[in-house]
Formats: structure tokens, sequence, C-alpha cells
């Protein structure tokens, strides 16, 4: 917004592609769905509860963590690209960089609830 509001004091077109980077942590709540419906399905396993409420913390830390920064490297990404209008893929490329921690979130996660018998 402020990236936006910088093109419109200068009289510059406002990027739209600012749009890509606003958007970027969304994919952070995909992932955290993925695992919430996995673990429920493991509900009706003996003994399963406390092993999957100690997971369900940690990754919800991890995602969130990753959303966290992930957003705050794309309000970077949109204040660069507005003022420059230059570096859009060397700014997806870091924020896929970034994306990359929750997605090894999920994974490891997923790995661990497979031990889940």
């Amino acid at each position: 917004m402020g990236a936006w509001k910088k093109c419109y004091a200068a009289n510059k077109p406002a990027p739209f592609l600012l749009l890509s980077f606003v958007g970027a942590p969304i994919t952070q709540t995909l992932y955290g769905m993925i695992l919430m419906f996995l673990m429920l399905g493991k509900t009706n396993v003996a003994g399963a509860g406390v092993p999957c409420l100690v997971l369900g913390i940690f990754a919800g830390l991890g995602i969130g963590l990753s959303a966290l920064f992930q957003g705050r490297a794309g309000a970077a990404a949109c204040d660069s690209q507005a003022e420059t209008n230059q570096g859009f893929t060397n700014y997806l490329a870091a924020l896929g960089i970034v994306e990359t921690v929750a997605i090894f979130t999920m994974v490891f996660t997923l790995i661990a609830l497979g031990k889940i018998a």
C-alpha cells in the first residue's frame, strides 16, 4: 500500500505486479490446512493426541514465522519494485527461498506424522 501511495504521489503508474508480492504469504495457510486435515485423521489413533499437539505447535510456529518473514520480504520487494521498476524476478526468487522454509516444515511434519501409528 505504501509503495502504491508513493507511486500515486509521484504521479507514476502503480505497478500491478506488486500483488504477487502481497499474496505470497497466503500459501502458508494452505500448508497449515493440509497438515490440519492429516492430523485430524490421526485423532482416532490411540496415543496420538500429545504427539499431534506437539507437532501442530511446532509446525504452526515454523509456518507462521515463514509467513511473517515472507510478508516482510514482500513489503520490501514492493517498495523496491515501485521505486525502481526493476528486479521483479530477483524479488520473487527471494520470496521463494523464504517459502521453502514453510514447505520444509510441512514435509518434515508429514514425515513425523507418518511415524505415528
